[in-house]
């Protein structure tokens, strides 16, 4: 009894420490970034396209990163969720328990882990093939490859808890399939489908390899889906490599204005969670 009492300490210990690790890292990436860029955001900064000098040290802001970022990845989650949510229903309604089922899971999955700068490859090489050049639709559609596997896996794991009985009740009283994926499994799987929707916004508004060759980069605001677009991540990595000292130090302010997006981000999809589920039957 006694033994088995210590390994259940040692375990909560253990289980506490990774725990207070886990948080101890990610507060340590927030306040490190607010120290370096507090001091370099401002208004005319968020509001503000770069001047012709901005890369010198000159004037001028980063709204067309911020802009352009918000663009490229709503509409790659438009995307996705056009692709993503069909998928999800079939899976989880038509296909369930067979064997092109699990062969379409294991293939997102695989989606899910392949490198975003071999995305950003494909993307290229399609966009070559295809003879487009590096725009805001292009960036859209190699982002969307990286959300695809996040919402339909999403909402796929959250339509396997759905109780089997709403969707046997609702065959039973003359529902097609179809209407019983649309009007009854789809209601349950709301909360899910919305939190896998605003993480895959997440990593899309993050990502710069996948748009490293394919999106472009421009001072301007996109006008239109075959304008080149500025994101957040490549504004960082290009003012990092800066030798101008202002220009450094501006990229810690642009890396603080992306972790408080992704940071809101996460924080909605929570909030969303908890007042759509009080609805889900369980």
């Amino acid at each position: 009894m006694i033994g088995r009492r210590a390994v259940d300490r040692v375990f909560r210990m253990g289980a506490m420490l990774v725990t207070a690790s886990v948080f101890g890292g990610l507060l340590s990436v927030v306040a490190w970034t607010a120290a370096k860029g507090l001091g370099t955001v401002t208004w005319c900064m968020l509001t503000q396209t770069p001047a012709w000098s901005y890369y010198l040290g000159g004037g001028g802001g980063i709204a067309n990163a911020i802009v352009g970022s918000a663009c490229l990845a709503a509409g790659a989650t438009l995307i996705a969720l056009a692709v993503g949510v069909p998928c999800a229903l079939y899976l989880g309604t038509y296909a369930r328990g067979s064997r092109l089922a699990e062969l379409v899971r294991a293939s997102l999955e695989t989606l899910w882990g392949v490198p975003s700068i071999v995305v950003g490859a494909f993307g290229f090489a399609l966009m070559v093939w295809l003879g487009l050049k590096p725009s805001l639709l292009v960036g859209m559609g190699t982002v969307a490859l990286l959300e695809l596997p996040v919402i339909v896996r999403s909402i796929d794991e959250v339509m396997r808890t759905v109780p089997s009985e709403l969707e046997e009740a609702s065959l039973a009283l003359g529902a097609t399939r179809a209407e019983t994926a649309t009007r009854v499994i789809a209601r349950q799987c709301m909360p899910g489908a919305v939190t896998g929707t605003l993480l895959a916004f997440g990593r899309g508004i993050g990502d710069a390899a996948a748009v490293m060759l394919t999106a472009g980069f421009t001072d301007a605001v996109p006008r239109s889906l075959t304008d080149p677009v500025a994101t957040l991540p490549l504004l960082v990595l290009y003012q990092l490599g800066s030798p101008v000292d202002q220009v450094r130090q501006r990229a810690y302010g642009a890396c603080l204005v992306l972790t408080l997006i992704v940071a809101a981000t996460s924080l909605a999809s929570r909030l969303v969670w908890l007042r759509l589920a009080r609805h889900v039957a369980r």
